[in-house]
C-alpha cells in the first residue's frame, strides 16, 4: 500500500483501504488484492479519504481534494452522492437506515445526508 489512510470491512469478510493521493483498494478475506476502484471503474481520485460500505455492499469514498463523496456499486457505474457543501470530507459512516455521515474536517463538523 502507498500511504494507507482509512479502512472499512466489507460484507464478504474482506476490507477496503484508501491510499493518500492514490487509489482505493479492495481486499478479500484472505488479504489478497481483489481490485482497485480506479482500475475497475476508470475513476480518478484526487485524494481519497474516508471509506465505508452500505447495506447493499456498495463502497462509498470521500475525496478530500475534489470535495465529493462517490458510491461504487458492485455492478454499474459510480454515482456522485455529494458534490456540494463539503470543504474537506474525511471520515464516512453509513447507517442501516440510509443515512450517510460525513466528517467535514474543513468545517469541524459531521454532516448527515439521507
Amino acid at each position: 500500500l502507498q500511504g494507507p489512510r482509512y479502512v472499512s470491512p466489507v460484507p464478504n469478510g474482506g476490507f477496503v483501504v484508501s491510499e493518500e493521493c492514490g487509489d482505493v483498494s479492495v481486499f478479500t478475506s484472505s488479504r489478497k488484492l481483489l481490485c482497485s476502484l480506479s482500475s475497475k471503474y476508470g475513476h480518478r481520485f484526487g485524494n481519497p479519504a474516508g471509506v465505508c460500505v452500505d447495506v447493499d455492499g456498495s463502497i462509498l469514498v470521500a475525496d478530500e481534494q475534489r470535495r465529493t463523496v462517490h458510491l461504487f456499486p458492485e455492478h454499474g457505474a459510480p454515482v456522485c452522492l455529494v458534490s456540494t457543501g463539503l470543504r474537506r470530507p474525511a471520515g464516512l459512516a453509513c447507517s442501516s437506515f440510509g443515512h450517510l455521515f460525513v466528517a467535514d474536517a474543513g468545517e469541524n463538523c459531521v454532516k448527515v445526508f439521507k
